[in-house]
């Protein structure tokens, strides 16, 4: 007879309230399983162990929305969450149960099991790392839109721009020519060519173009905004292209032409999107002789949220997470490998084109900081989430009146109104450090690990002291073999983690057999809703434990949602192999609460 492993992680000693919202996050096929779109209230979710030879359940809170004040009836959900995969590396306090037994799961769904959250207990970690922002969230598509990633040393580098012609038809190089003080280079283009004489320029002209960050991404029907700024002695005439990644197929196009560009001039333009290439460039060409000088060369779609410069589709992911909380701008990029390339928000406010930009020293790219202090600020206000800064002048910009030296800043950049900022961070990864002794916050945690200790830290705060400075924990990660691109095992692994953050112990129970498994619920204390037509089953399944998302396959393995027939206190259900199954019930509850929603978290 086949058997099928459930695992059953034991209770500690200190055994409360759980919630298991966080199985829904951290891997890239496993985010956004649990929806949080239910009724508000304050729900009751299982938390399993085994005990004497047979499953149990203890209940906890699950804090889905924020509701209003007042009494009335009102449904509460209640989410039963079961996750089943293939592993071959835990075999610790496990108990294998055969393939057509059936498990026993107790439920205690009544109202007083429900528990407070705190409402920033989760949040968001925001890092300039990996392209996060600059080529991530930010939405601009030009990658060293000003020309400084090179440095000041002439002659300095421009990548990823590049030359369009042979050196017979065009000389590109870079000076120290620009209007804006803080970032001095421009790049010099001189046009041996023309539109007649001996010397006649290749069609389609000559110039330079950027790839973006590893091509831009540019799609039919959307408009794309284009600023730069230009100068000549001669009267221009440019075009200016989207094509594909070669400069064969044309996407879009504009023409400039401008009589007298003598001084810096800025010119704007709309391009309409005729097709879809996800490996586009940005072309700047043209057939006529002469000198023209360009800088701060910026496109944006024009979609971007609420036209604050974030991509629709990153953002939403972002507030999908809920987060009570937005730290910015991250960890080792705020301090640099060295303090000439740390993050300094000064510089990092105004007009884009005034922004020096830097070199992130430790991840190793420019960045132009178009997503600023102000814009990190404006993502924490989009989030609905609170933000986490440093420095005092920074607090100032934040929160200070609009006629304050730096809030009158903040209000000429458009957000007259303070912004809510009530936290602050004090260095990053320096608690061990001498002159960081004694902090406010003394007890700090960065896991990074493989998902059996990503496990085991569940109950790492289990005897921390209630008193005194409080804990924190800035980063944490399944890596490893255990994560790849995103695996369920680590999912798990991060969700335990997250459990025993909220209630300090940790129960999973886990079928890693490629076997279904009957299981009878029994959900003591729950009175069901007469109207039962939203009770609905999610399953999230796969072929394998390790099967990811990817980009190719980005649907590879999604959510499926059903409803639930004849939802009752008792049922019995089948879990599917290689699944995360999650139950969803509408119970009456008599109290509604104002209350924020506890959310889950995330490092960007």
């Amino acid at each position: 007879m086949k058997k099928s492993h459930v695992y059953a992680y034991p209770p500690s000693s200190n055994s409360q309230n759980q919630t298991i919202s966080h199985l829904s996050q951290h891997s890239s096929w496993v985010t956004s399983f649990i929806y949080r779109s239910f009724p508000p209230s304050n729900c009751s979710v299982v938390q399993l162990h085994y005990n004497c030879g047979a499953l149990y359940a203890r209940s906890w809170k699950y804090r889905i929305l924020s509701g209003k004040m007042g009494s009335s009836k009102a449904p509460c959900n209640v989410l039963l969450v079961f996750a089943f995969g293939l592993c071959t590396l835990y075999r610790c306090s496990a108990v294998e149960v055969d393939a057509d037994q059936t498990a026993w799961l107790v439920v205690n769904a009544s109202e007083a099991s429900a528990r407070k959250m705190p409402k920033h207990l989760f949040g968001l970690f925001f890092e300039e790392i990996n392209h996060a922002g600059s080529g991530g969230l930010w939405a601009e598509l030009v990658s060293n839109r000003g020309f400084e990633s090179g440095g000041r040393i002439l002659p300095s580098g421009i990548a990823p721009w590049s030359t369009l012609g042979d050196e017979s038809s065009i000389s590109v190089s870079t000076d120290l020519s620009s209007s804006f003080e803080r970032n001095k280079v421009a790049l010099r283009m001189e046009v041996l060519c023309d539109s007649k004489g001996a010397n006649i320029c290749p069609a389609g002209g000559v110039g330079v173009y950027n790839p973006g960050f590893w091509g831009m991404n540019i799609e039919q029907g959307k408009t794309y905004k284009l600023v730069l700024h230009i100068r000549s002695l001669e009267p221009v005439n440019l075009l200016v292209s989207l094509t594909d990644s070669h400069g064969l197929q044309a996407l879009s196009n504009v023409s400039i032409m401008e009589d007298d560009v003598s001084k810096w001039t800025k010119v704007e333009a709309l391009l309409d999107a005729k097709r879809t290439n996800h490996n586009s460039r940005l072309q700047l060409t043209t057939t006529k002789k002469g000198v023209i000088w360009f800088d701060q060369v910026s496109l944006m779609p024009l979609d971007t949220y609420k036209g604050h410069g974030f991509r629709n589709d990153l953002f939403k992911m972002l507030a999908d997470l809920k987060p009570g909380f937005l730290r910015f701008p991250g960890g080792c990029f705020v301090e640099g490998e060295w303090l000439r390339n740390a993050f300094r928000w000064k510089e990092t406010i105004g007009p884009w084109e005034k922004r020096p930009g830097h070199f992130g020293d430790v991840w190793n790219y420019w960045t132009d900081d178009g997503l600023g202090h102000f814009e990190f600020l404006q993502l924490a206000e989009d989030l609905g989430a609170e933000p986490i800064w440093e420095i005092l002048d920074g607090i100032e910009f934040a929160r200070g009146d609009r006629d304050s030296t730096w809030g009158s800043v903040r209000a000429a950049m458009g957000h007259p109104e303070p912004f809510v900022l009530r936290y602050v961070a004090i260095g990053n990864e320096d608690c061990g450090k001498p002159n960081y002794l004694g902090s406010i916050v003394q007890n700090q945690l960065q896991p990074y690990q493989s998902a059996n200790t990503m496990f085991s830290l569940a109950r790492y705060f289990d005897h921390a002291p209630r008193n005194g400075p409080k804990a924190f924990v800035s980063e944490y990660a399944v890596h490893g073999d255990n994560s790849g691109a995103g695996k369920l095992l680590g999912a798990l692994a991060e969700a335990s983690f997250l459990i025993g953050l909220e209630k300090n112990s940790t129960f999973q129970v886990v079928n890693f057999g490629s076997n279904m498994v009957n299981l009878k619920i029994s959900i003591d204390g729950l009175e069901l809703n007469p109207t039962q037509s939203s009770a609905s089953r999610t399953v999230l399944a796969s072929k394998s434990f390790n099967d990811e998302n990817s980009f190719q396959e980005p649907k590879k393995v999604v959510p499926m949602k059903s409803s639930l027939d004849n939802p009752a206190p008792d049922m019995d259900v089948v879990l599917s192999p290689y699944s995360l199954t999650g139950f969803d019930l509408l119970t009456k509850s008599n109290v509604l609460r104002t209350e924020e929603a506890v959310y889950m978290s995330s490092a960007i």
